[in-house]
């Protein structure tokens, strides 16, 4: 089972944590069910860009970007080259590591 490590987020996780998940959940999926809300006012159906994280580490090994992730992901606040969208980016088999952004469309 892939470890997904999320960073410190001083809202959401000040400490930080390291959770399981399933080859093939999304990033969301693991978040949430670990009690870390990242919004994601579009319920999932990759039409916002709240649930955008950025990948600090094992980027390469997520389920690939289709081209609907990547439009939205360009209204993201902080985009980087390793930026995904919680909802849409599915685990692999190896080891993660996520930043939540402190921001998102909806703060700013």
């Amino acid at each position: 089972m892939p470890k997904i490590k999320f960073l410190p987020h001083k809202k959401l996780l000040p400490k930080g944590g390291s959770f399981f998940g399933k080859k093939g959940e999304s990033i969301l999926d693991v978040a949430l069910r670990n009690k870390i809300n990242i919004e994601h006012a579009c319920e999932k159906s990759c039409s916002c860009s709240t649930c955008h994280c950025i990948i600090k580490n094992g980027f390469s090994t997520l389920s690939n970007i289709k081209e609907k992730e990547e439009d939205v992901l360009d209204k993201a606040w902080g985009l980087t080259e390793t930026s995904r969208l919680s909802c849409q980016a599915k685990l692999g088999n190896c080891d993660i590591e996520v930043e939540i952004p402190l921001y998102n469309t909806n703060y700013i």
